[in-house]
């Protein structure tokens, strides 16, 4: 069967407790639209987290893939437009790392598009009274970094040149502050956004790519 592949990260920050795990976690093993959802978690560190995701894209060619993130401070599910080639980090990673204004990958691109159909995965979600934008930054963390290598990722590899991927951001839960957002509703709105990407094929956004 077909795959998709749905990625959330360890807790992070003295955090004990990450949604984006938690939300896709919730989806794994359910059919989609002749797909079956496979979700792993990534490690909140840079490089690892890379090492990672290509290792699953390898093993399960999945023809659709969405990354998501915890983005506290936040009060909807953001939908990822761009990726840029910078690590910033504002706290330490998981593993202590704090890279200051280095390249994701050396000598690649400055930035890649999704080419995931956000503004039809926005409409639907908002028919579906869940909270959606549009963002226009993903951040430097470690979110980026997966973001942007995911992205390189499906553009230069053959076997993987049909999948089309993106980065989505999830707020916290209520219980780790505001504003907020429920799990169920979480799960909800990336099931709604998987079932619009793998039916939308092309969208008002901008041709994909890499931009120099």
């Amino acid at each position: 069967m077909k795959k998709i592949l749905l990625t959330g990260f360890e807790p992070f920050g003295g955090e004990t407790i990450n949604p984006s795990w938690l939300a896709v976690s919730a989806l794994h093993g359910q059919q989609m639209q002749g797909h079956s959802v496979v979700a792993a978690q990534l490690p909140t560190v840079f490089d690892a987290s890379l090492r990672e995701l290509k290792r699953l894209l390898r093993l399960h060619q999945p023809e659709l893939v969405i990354c998501v993130g915890q983005a506290g401070g936040r009060r909807a599910l953001s939908l990822e437009r761009v990726a840029i080639n910078v690590n910033d980090a504002p706290i330490p990673d998981n593993a202590g790392a704090t890279p200051i204004d280095t390249p994701v990958v050396h000598g690649a691109p400055a930035a890649y598009f999704t080419t995931l159909p956000i503004k039809a995965m926005l409409a639907a979600l908002q028919q579906e009274k869940i909270r959606a934008e549009v963002s226009q930054t993903a951040g430097t963390f470690v979110c980026n970094h997966v973001f942007y290598g995911l992205m390189r990722a499906l553009a230069k590899s053959r076997s993987l040149k049909l999948a089309r991927g993106g980065f989505v951001h999830v707020p916290w839960l209520p219980e780790q502050g505001a504003p907020n957002m429920a799990l169920d509703d979480m799960v909800r709105g990336i099931s709604v956004a998987v079932r619009c990407a793998l039916a939308v094929q092309e969208d008002r956004l901008m041709g994909a790519g890499a931009t120099d």
